[in-house]
């Protein structure tokens, strides 16, 4: 691809170097060969990449001047962002395979253009599959689930039936998307449990990824519904009725119960722990192990940073914990002195 596509696909400008240059890709400085991209966000990391062997090389305006002689520079407000999606522009498409021998389909399915289903995989009764999605090795796809266009369902990956997924989805290895909710009704006589009816349904909107081995529950009566632009990492569970607002990130090993609820843009970095009818404000970034208790809500500015269980402000509970150190350090200094020590 020349760079001029780039840049019209992008943004940017082209600060130094012809726009007729072809590229096959990214790479890091160190690894960079002629037809790569390499990008920098800082001086240090701009000089690296200036006298690399990479192609291209993009910056930010006024990061660094005047350029090497002879380089090829892009200006860019967002390096990063930028560098990202020229990766994806520039990444070769998979080929397109067909209807791998071994598949297993079911009746009245709806297969789309140019999609690719792999061996052993199953795809059930009343399924719709979209144009140009790949449905790789020993993956389910249940009955009556509808899968959009482009999407890419990895290998042991298992769709529960009537679940949805929007375009562009990425379902990764061993995820496991609409089983039943953790919902049982206890009887006090007994002690025995029922389960809660689990009728319902799971949603995931356009341009949302899940890591490997992570578990949705589909919803009790209703839905789950995961929107557009959400980023789920490994290990990563999210119970029934649970809404899971656009673009917020959800770290390896989070966990969300029950008919709780995430705001559009929040962070929930890893181990977090939501209970049951809770909620996440919109942007908040929750730190690592940090915790919301059933029915509240945490709640701070967009960008806030909330850490601990319960989670509250991060400049409190470092303030806190200096307190109780404090505390502990005075306490050991004027703890009497035991006759037996």
């Amino acid at each position: 691809m020349k760079l001029s596509d780039l840049i019209e696909r992008l943004g940017g400008a082209i600060a130094q170097g012809s726009p007729d240059y072809r590229l096959r890709g990214v790479s890091s400085p160190a690894q960079a060969g002629a037809a790569d991209i390499v990008f920098a966000e800082d001086a240090r990391a701009a000089a690296e990449a200036l006298s690399s062997n990479a192609g291209v090389v993009v910056l930010r305006p006024g990061l660094l001047a005047p350029y090497p002689v002879g380089r090829c520079v892009v200006e860019t407000p967002q390096p990063r962002l930028w560098f990202a999606r020229a990766s994806k522009l520039l990444k070769p498409a998979l080929p397109v395979t067909g209807i791998h021998p071994s598949a297993v389909i079911g009746a009245h399915v709806k297969l789309g253009d140019d999609i690719t289903i792999g061996p052993c995989a199953v795809i059930e009764d009343n399924a719709r599959i979209g144009a140009r999605t790949r449905i790789e090795a020993g993956a389910v796809v249940g009955r009556g689930v509808s899968i959009g266009d482009y999407c890419h369902i990895y290998p042991r990956a298992v769709l529960y039936p009537g679940v949805t997924l929007g375009n562009w989805v990425v379902v990764h290895a061993g995820a496991v998307l609409g089983a039943d909710g953790f919902g049982y009704v206890r009887n006090p006589a007994t002690g025995a449990y029922t389960q809660f009816p689990q009728q319902g349904t799971l949603v995931v909107e356009d341009e949302v990824e899940i890591g490997a081995n992570s578990t949705i529950d589909r919803g009790a009566l209703e839905e789950t519904r995961i929107r557009r632009g959400v980023k789920i990492d490994n290990l990563v569970h999210v119970g029934h009725n649970c809404d899971i607002g656009e673009d917020v990130i959800l770290v390896a090993l989070t966990g969300i119960s029950g008919s709780s609820s995430v705001g559009k843009g929040a962070v929930l970095a890893g181990q977090v722990g939501i209970g049951d009818h809770a909620h996440v404000a919109p942007g908040v970034v929750l730190g690592g192990q940090s915790g919301v208790f059933n029915g509240k809500t945490a709640t701070a500015e967009p960008g806030a940073v909330l850490y601990g269980t319960p989670a509250r402000p991060l400049k409190q509970v470092l303030r806190e914990q200096a307190v109780l150190a404090r505390l502990a350090k005075g306490h050991g200094r004027n703890r009497p002195t035991d006759p037996e020590d």
